[in-house]
């Protein structure tokens, strides 16, 4: 699989300034906030967890012991902790939490690879707004899946993979020809984003149609959420660029 490491910004012609400050606040939030992953109350109590938007109601639970199926060794699971704001904020606050160091870094790196070139374009306001209603849509789209399938409802979902997936259906409307900088085994190579992000979109549906289809695990991915981010994303950009052409 491709692993994006750059592209290019020939004709990019302003500093992303919210695209670095969107990066600074996920690291500060998992950093202070989430104690490098080792807080579970705050990041128990701030997770959107699908029940609790679907009933409008905080919901705690107890903590339980699983065994890991790898190991065979036992995992205490922290319960659901109380959540001192409304339920429905938790959409949002989800969006600047992270699982894992691994999962904060992956999440950044796309969004400093994608994320500059739309923030030049949109502008600063616009460009926010399309992170964050991107990110919105892709957290109710695994919101309903879970009702739908009645699966996951009281397993809490953070990150900020949602509204990046709208970046990148966004940036393979605007550049799709654009050459994006990959390393693939030992080389890298450049190739054009289209190659680079339908491939990653596949990936996405074939393991989320396994999800649904009961054939895979969902190995703790939001597939529902990373598919209707990245559809929101490639729908809305038309509405928030400021220019009707697109480049290459």
């Amino acid at each position: 699989m491709f692993i994006p490491i750059g592209d290019d910004n020939w004709d990019r012609r302003s500093t992303p300034i919210i695209t670095y400050l969107l990066i600074g606040l996920n690291v500060f939030v998992f950093a202070f906030y989430q104690g490098w992953g080792t807080n579970y109350r705050f990041t128990y109590a701030y997770s959107l967890v699908p029940a609790e938007i679907l009933s409008g109601k905080d919901i705690v639970t107890p903590s339980h012991v699983r065994i890991d199926r790898y190991t065979g060794l036992p995992i205490r699971i922290p319960g659901l902790q109380r959540t001192p704001i409304p339920v429905f904020l938790t959409i949002f606050t989800s969006l600047f939490m992270h699982g894992g160091i691994a999962h904060l870094l992956g999440n950044m790196l796309y969004l400093y690879i994608f994320g500059d070139n739309l923030e030049d374009r949109m502008g600063k306001l616009r460009f926010i707004l399309f992170y964050l209603l991107c990110g919105v849509i892709a957290a109710l789209a695994h919101v309903y899946t879970s009702a739908a399938l009645n699966s996951d409802l009281l397993t809490p979902t953070l990150g900020a993979s949602g509204a990046i997936s709208g970046v990148l259906g966004g940036y393979l409307v605007l550049f799709p020809y654009r050459r994006v900088r990959v390393l693939f085994f030992h080389f890298i190579l450049a190739v054009p984003a289209v190659l680079v992000l339908v491939l990653w979109f596949f990936f996405q549906l074939i393991n989320g149609l396994g999800y649904l289809g009961g054939s895979l695990e969902g190995g703790g991915v939001a597939y529902a959420a990373h598919i209707g981010g990245f559809i929101a994303g490639f729908v809305l950009v038309r509405f928030f660029s400021r220019h009707s052409r697109y480049y290459y």
